[in-house]
């Protein structure tokens, strides 16, 4: 997701925004710290490696900055992405590239060593998350994912079975630390149904992040995904975000029951694998000293309880 920023100004170079400092800090203190007091540096040495200029006031999200650029040989608008470079980054590039621009915002140039890329300018005016009809916009993340979820991941991707195993492993310390009964229950219902699928963790190319908020319109396809937190596995672990987007109980099978549909997925393995999205969150909350989400776990009883195919009840 892309927010204006609110500046702390750094005459002549940029204007860095104070919500990604905090974030930074927040999530990788020291190492946070120094990308922030790097940024003015990095970005005026693309700015000129790349020959562009800026073009507009910076956005962020929780861990990047994008610049709004131009190059200055021919005018092409573009976007300059600068980020740590960590587990989840180093794989955007790869992805991207292998997409080519089907489906997903294009890769224009990238830096290995710093993970900073320069990307096609979308219009971040128009973000799904501005279409009012959710069936809509869950129907248009299915279709994205039917497509993107085509290409095979590329060779050395990240592995679904490898996170899947890890959360696993870290279940019982997790279970532990739940007093309720009930909540513990349905946490160790979703470790079983991870344990059901683990041994097939799948081989496509997973976006892993494809909320509303990461999807948005562009002049040459009606919407493009971005921002990527590539891995190689089954499409199924990509469904949870829009059960999550505008969460309604009631519309959880739903929208659950569609997207499986266009993505011609096996509905009892596409559950699991949904199921490993809601076991990942509840792992982290724990993780980070934050009760357990009743949302979340409520998620996980509608889809555990569901039988027959719940009644579509139009786009």
């Amino acid at each position: 997701m892309l927010e204006p920023a609110r500046p702390t100004t750094v005459p002549r170079v940029i204007d860095i925004p104070r919500e990604l400092a905090a974030s930074q800090e927040k999530f990788n203190g020291d190492a946070g710290r120094a990308f922030i007091a790097g940024l003015p540096e990095q970005t005026a040495r693309f700015l000129g490696h790349w020959d562009l200029k800026p073009d507009g006031p910076p956005m962020h999200g929780v861990s990047a900055l994008v610049v709004p650029v131009v190059r200055t040989a021919d005018g092409t608008p573009a976007v300059l992405k600068l980020q740590i470079l960590d587990e989840e980054s180093e794989g955007e590039p790869v992805a991207l590239r292998a997409w080519d621009g089907d489906g997903a915002v294009r890769l224009l140039d990238h830096d290995e060593p710093t993970g900073t890329m320069l990307l096609e300018r979308l219009d971040e005016n128009r973000m799904l998350s501005h279409v009012p009809d959710t069936h809509q916009a869950v129907l248009t993340i299915a279709g994205l994912l039917a497509h993107l979820t085509s290409f095979p991941a590329p060779h050395g991707m990240r592995s679904l079975g490898d996170i899947a195993r890890a959360m696993l492993d870290r279940t019982p310390w997790a279970l532990g630390r739940i007093p309720d009964p009930e909540p513990r229950r349905v946490v160790a219902d979703l470790a079983a149904a991870v344990r059901e699928v683990v041994d097939e963790p799948g081989d496509r190319l997973l976006h892993w992040d494809l909320h509303f908020d990461n999807v948005l319109a562009s002049d040459r396809a009606p919407w493009l995904a971005i921002d990527p937190k590539p891995l190689a596995g089954d499409p199924g672990f990509e469904l949870w975000p829009a059960l999550d987007n505008r969460y309604d109980p009631d519309d959880v099978l739903w929208r659950f029951d569609a997207m499986t549909d266009v993505l011609t997925l096996d509905r009892d393995r596409a559950r699991a694998w949904t199921l490993a999205r809601v076991l990942q969150n509840t792992l982290w909350d724990i993780e980070d000293g934050r009760p357990v989400d009743d949302e979340q776990l409520e998620i996980a009883r509608r889809l555990r309880s569901t039988g027959p195919r719940a009644p579509r009840r139009g786009r």
